[in-house]
């Protein structure tokens, strides 16, 4: 299956919501300032959020007004084209440097689905010829280091762990010295996401960040956010609290597959502007994508 493909069964929820949405207030209608009000409220329900949803039908109905949207069919087309400028701005692939190790430091809350993410990720790299280590940096929630070691015991990867209850910082700064002695190109970090633990967990994220510069200037090379779809809104204020405190350079979003509020991609792009570097649709291993902006929104409206 094509990413195309994989991007459309994923937001295939979604996609329903508006399509039934949008189809009912245009059959057989001539479209006016009522109906284009009837389609923000639509838009605003697949969680595209009010002000981005008012930016995205204020350029569609420019269109309208210029006589280029007179079909339900040039409306679909109207709403990709101007989905797809917004997103367009947040496509940028991750690309691993020559510098070795590639350190990611990966940050999500509980139930987001990280650790799963680091493990397709993970075999992402090895496809591409890549030798891989993971560090076991959540040393709190139970179970998260067995977790780590049965994906990487999958793929053939060891993870640098330490006991439970240990600081999670030592963890990486020993699979950072790890990974320069074995010649490693990615270094994965998983870490904690104890959400109700704000101030705390930003730093404790902080510290992990400041003792793997001390072996390495330029590292974390990335700071990854996992996010998780069916939350909707929720994960763009998630995304802000964590890119405020440690500056993020990018996002992962999962379990599309299982939400119609897909559409809250729209409003990351547009209010936070930050990288959406892969997106989840599934469970399998390869069920991680690159973002990309066309397809996605191609697979929201049509």
């Amino acid at each position: 299956m094509g990413i195309f493909e994989k991007i459309k069964n994923g937001l295939s929820k979604t996609r329903a919501q508006l399509q039934t949405q949008i189809e009912w207030i245009v059959k057989g209608k001539t479209l006016d300032d009522a109906a284009f009000d009837a389609i923000e409220e639509a838009v605003i329900l697949a969680d595209v959020g009010v002000e981005t949803a008012e930016l995205l039908v204020r350029a569609v109905k420019e269109r309208w007004r210029l006589g280029q949207v007179k079909t339900e069919e040039d409306l679909k087309q109207a709403m990709t084209t101007e989905a797809e400028k917004l997103l367009l701005p947040c496509e940028k692939p991750l690309v691993i440097d020559k510098e070795k190790p590639y350190v990611i430091l990966m940050l999500g809350v509980n139930g987001v689905g990280k650790t799963t993410t680091i493990a397709k990720l993970a075999s992402l790299f090895l496809e591409d010829r890549k030798k891989v280590l993971l560090g076991a940096c959540d040393t709190f929630r139970a179970a998260a280091i067995e977790q780590l070691e049965v994906w990487a015991g999958r793929l053939g990867i060891e993870v640098i762990k330490h006991k439970d209850g240990s600081d999670p910082a030592a963890v990486a700064y020993d699979a950072a010295l790890a990974a320069r002695a074995r010649g490693i190109d990615v270094l994965l970090l998983d870490t904690a996401g104890r959400l109700h633990t704000k101030v705390n967990l930003m730093e404790e994220m902080k510290k992990i960040k400041r003792v793997v510069q001390k072996e390495m200037v330029a590292a974390p090379h990335e700071t990854l956010l996992v996010v998780d779809a069916t939350n909707g809104q929720n994960a763009i204020m998630q995304a802000r609290t964590f890119h405020d405190a440690l500056t993020l350079t990018g996002i992962i979003v999962t379990k599309l597959d299982g939400t119609a509020k897909g559409g809250f991609l729209l409003p990351i792009a547009h209010t936070l502007k930050l990288p959406i570097r892969f997106v989840g649709v599934g469970e399998k291993i390869d069920d991680l994508i690159p973002f990309r902006a066309k397809e996605f929104a191609a697979a929201m409206f049509d």
